[in-house]
């Protein structure tokens, strides 16, 4: 309870900047008679979403399944790859390049194939929030895994340590915060790479429910499942960024956030 008045104190003026936006966005809107289809007041799309709710929670735990298993399988994948990458120099020659490459191929048009490749089900939604995930969990755990100051590593020897535990306690530890970094950017593009899957072939989640609504013109409903997959964005990546704090508390901007709840 104590952490969770702290976390709203610290949060009090995006609350305010959000009120104060919804506000001024209701009162346009409603003043100038700006047409509902072109854009609804933010009540409407309240009320819009309270009432079609069941549906809406229904598709968005359809791609509320894809953002999870997709960001879980890249984390899987790209941890141990950017390891293996990091201490070998012919790997890193080989892999890197075909690494990069898939991330410039736009990954729009790499749905349809997937479509071919394992038709209209759950696998091409999730191999492609694999894909767009991947990327930079993998570039960041590189860098983490190559970051390690060489005299540490020198004292770490002379000890005595060998190598399991100069990994997990050295190189590990010290490669987690840019680790988490990746983590959290790959979880952030996750709800998108959902979303352009369901766009290209699917007849469920929020991507297929956001293309019926925008067909329709039902501008309130685009509004209120835009919403519901911003929010789902925002657990994973906050989901990410708890393991972080309880993972390596002794971080930096961990601690600079302890001492700013502990000042306000």
């Amino acid at each position: 309870m104590r952490k969770t008045m702290a976390w709203l104190k610290r949060s009090r003026h995006a609350f305010f900047a959000f009120a104060g936006l919804l506000i001024v966005w209701e009162a346009w809107v409603r003043i100038a008679d700006v047409p509902v289809y072109l854009l609804p007041p933010p009540s409407m799309v309240a009320v819009d979403l309270f009432e079609r709710w069941p549906r809406v929670l229904d598709h968005a735990l359809v791609t509320g399944n894809e953002i999870v298993a997709g960001f879980l399988l890249a984390v899987v994948v790209s941890i141990p790859l950017a390891m293996i990458i990091a201490y070998s120099r012919p790997i890193e020659r080989s892999l890197y390049p075909v690494i990069v490459f898939l991330q410039i191929v736009p990954k729009i048009a790499i749905a349809p194939l997937f479509i071919i490749w394992f038709g209209f089900g759950f696998t091409p939604k999730l191999l492609l929030v694999f894909l767009l995930s991947f990327f930079p969990i993998v570039v960041s755990g590189i860098a983490g895994f190559k970051s390690l100051d060489p005299d540490v590593m020198d004292l770490a020897r002379s000890t005595g340590a060998n190598g399991l535990k100069m990994f997990l306690r050295i190189r590990l530890p010290q490669a987690l915060p840019q680790i988490f970094t990746g983590l959290k950017v790959g979880a952030a593009l996750a709800a998108t790479a959902a979303v352009v899957a369901e766009f290209v072939a699917s007849d469920s989640g929020l991507g297929y429910l956001l293309l019926e609504y925008n067909s329709n013109l039902e501008t309130p409903m685009v509004f209120a499942v835009i919403i519901v997959l911003s929010v789902l964005g925002l657990l994973v990546y906050y989901a990410v960024e708890l393991i972080e704090r309880l993972a390596i508390p002794w971080h930096v901007s961990n601690r600079a956030t302890a001492e700013e709840a502990r000042t306000t």
